[in-house]
């Protein structure tokens, strides 16, 4: 059971070009991933997260230490990792492999819950590229907008 997953820079670059639509992703080096496919970076001022399922590219601590150090707390891996449901997922059989993530069958931006009945084993590449795309399409959606389809290339 992995809470950081570790892919090839060149898998990471990938994943990662459906959500070069957000500021400042282009200047961040990929370190690691969550088992959910969230991506910590590296940038010339710190170590910022990808959170795949806000669609947010934050600045959260000021170098891989901070991050360590967050992430060695239970809050941490709740909040980072969501340690509490890769967990449930790996014990109910649920085992990604060296390019797959644990991933959402349904989006919850689109109403999916945060359950393990929503959790599957997904590619990495597929799951990053098809959060990417939803989130640039509904980001300017005020909230609470009704989403009658989207479009995935």
């Amino acid at each position: 059971m992995d809470l950081i997953r570790r892919f090839p820079p060149d898998l990471l670059s990938e994943a990662l070009t459906d959500w070069q639509w957000l500021p400042g992703l282009a200047v961040q080096r990929p370190l690691v991933t969550s088992a959910f496919g969230d991506v910590f970076l590296q940038g010339g001022d710190g170590v910022w997260f990808l959170d795949t399922v806000e669609g947010k590219l934050s600045r959260e601590w000021d170098s891989p230490t901070s991050l360590q150090a967050q992430l060695n707390t239970v809050d941490g891996q709740d909040r980072y990792l969501m340690a509490g449901l890769a967990m449930a997922a790996f014990n109910a059989g649920l085992l990604p492999n060296d390019r797959q993530v644990l991933s959402f069958k349904v989006m919850p931006a689109l109403g999916g819950s945060f359950e393990l009945q929503n959790i599957e084993v997904s590619d990495f590449v597929v799951t990053l590229s098809i959060a990417g795309q939803i989130h640039r399409q509904i980001k300017d959606l005020p909230p609470g907008t009704a989403i009658s389809g989207i479009q995935i290339k």
